[in-house]
């Protein structure tokens, strides 16, 4: 199987950023880590090598981003403004360096944004934020209501960064029906604690017309083997 390292510096972030491209062709997929993990989680927990059988075989790509969520979202001595204003920088880094990247690199025109737990909320608020730069999202035992990481802030670049803020207050079409192209799947577990928010967020995408389904898995499913059965599952 095809490993790539790639490390730049990032106009967006002022630093450098790593990531890691499994595979040489197929469909690809954008890959975002827990909280404050590593462009290398899904390796080191073997998730790649469950995966192996299926990028070997030339079916899926995954590109492995790192993330700045101790600047963002964890970083507590900053204002939850700034911690929106740096996630927003982050987005920035995705839209105007990963995803060129991608498109340069593979032809395939099916993009895929998945990650567990703060990976699913970075996945399905980019997919919120940016409608039509992905096909399908699949958030995986996630949390999606950011203010909990902005000290309750919902006002400002919070209000913009948290999809259960901003997603019942959307109406213009011109992200709507985009959004409503993307194949949206919120899988969690019955006995997650953030299943409510799982519940909320499926939701009010179904009441925008958006083809989310909500799928909730028997016991706690907050974990690396429950994940692993859900990549096979859902992608």
């Amino acid at each position: 199987m095809n490993r790539d390292y790639r490390k730049w510096w990032s106009p967006a972030l002022d630093r450098d950023m790593e990531l890691l491209v499994f595979g040489d062709k197929g469909t690809p997929v954008l890959v975002f880590p827990t909280s404050m993990g590593r462009f290398y989680q899904w390796e080191d927990f073997g998730l790649v090598a469950h995966m192996a059988p299926r990028i070997e075989a030339g079916w899926l790509q995954l590109w492995c981003v790192d993330s700045v969520d101790g600047e963002s979202f964890y970083n507590k001595a900053a204002s939850a403004q700034d911690r929106a204003r740096r996630h927003l920088a982050y987005e920035r880094y995705l839209i105007d360096e990963v995803l060129p990247a991608i498109r340069a690199a593979n032809s395939v025109d099916y993009l895929i944004l998945t990650g567990a737990s703060f990976g699913a909320f970075h996945a399905l608020a980019l997919a919120a934020r940016r409608p039509g730069i992905a096909r399908k999202a699949v958030g995986m035992s996630g949390a999606y209501d950011a203010s909990r990481w902005l000290d309750g802030d919902r006002n400002g670049d919070a209000y913009f960064v948290n999809p259960l803020a901003f997603l019942p207050n959307l109406n213009d079409e011109r992200y709507l029906a985009p959004l409503r192209e993307t194949e949206i799947v919120i899988a969690t577990g019955r006995d997650d604690p953030n299943v409510e928010e799982s519940r909320r967020l499926a939701a009010v995408l179904q009441q925008k017309g958006v083809p989310a389904a909500l799928h909730v898995w028997d016991g706690w499913a907050h974990d690396w083997p429950y994940w692993k059965e859900m990549v096979d599952t859902y992608i």
